[in-house]
């Protein structure tokens, strides 16, 4: 019998670990630093299974936010759930980290936006009909290119001048990942970027030429 044990990981935004099961939440942990992906996460794992007094191996499925979210902190944590669910022999879900939003903002008498961070002036966002179901695929953009919707999300708050920020969710909750994650469309297993990371690998080709000397 697989076990209804689920982990949720998200690195999109902060670092978030959760774990439900049966239909309940039973654990969750939060570090809000955006620079601790690398460090906290691992020790937020151990630290969410130990609290339900459980093992790893009692895991049985993995559950993964896939972003959008920056680059290095998201890979933290979809490599890490690839890894996990590799050693363990455990399926892997991933999931758009937008969506968990929706499903935490619930059914709705209209359509809205969830938005989050996307630094450099911008935000991740996606559109969601009122029974929390995304349109169409997430987007980056500057925060006055939104549809004229209502808005939550963590860019509600951040853009508040610029976007119709309406009480809901406004941090990612990883005990919803956990327990509606495996119910949310599956989006593969590849992070969504949306846009190149800062730093890339030059494609310039260097010159072998020694321009320094004149002719023999």
């Amino acid at each position: 019998m697989v076990s209804a044990w689920t982990l949720g990981l998200d690195t999109s935004t902060v670092v978030n670990v959760g774990l439900a099961r049966d239909g309940e939440i039973v654990a969750t942990e939060s570090v809000a630093d955006r620079l601790a992906h690398v460090e906290r996460l691992t020790p937020l794992i151990a630290g969410c299974v130990e609290s339900a007094g459980v093992r790893l191996a009692d895991l049985g499925q993995i559950v993964v936010g896939l972003g959008p979210g920056p680059f290095t902190g998201l890979r933290v944590g979809i490599v890490s759930a690839q890894v996990l669910a590799a050693v363990l022999g455990r399926p892997l879900h991933g999931v758009c980290s937008l969506d968990v939003l929706a499903a935490q903002h619930g059914r709705q008498t209209m359509d809205f936006v969830v938005a989050t961070d996307a630094r450099r002036h911008e935000v991740y966002w996606a559109r969601y009909g009122p029974d929390a179901v995304r349109i169409g695929q997430p987007q980056v953009s500057a925060p006055e290119a939104l549809p004229d919707l209502p808005v939550v999300g963590p860019a509600a708050d951040l853009y508040a001048d610029r976007l119709r920020a309406v009480p809901g969710p406004r941090v990612l909750d990883p005990g919803i990942l956990a327990l509606a994650g495996p119910g949310l469309p599956d989006a593969g297993h590849e992070p969504l970027y949306l846009r190149r990371p800062d730093a890339t690998e030059s494609v310039r080709r260097k010159s072998v030429l020694h321009y320094g000397g004149g002719r023999r």
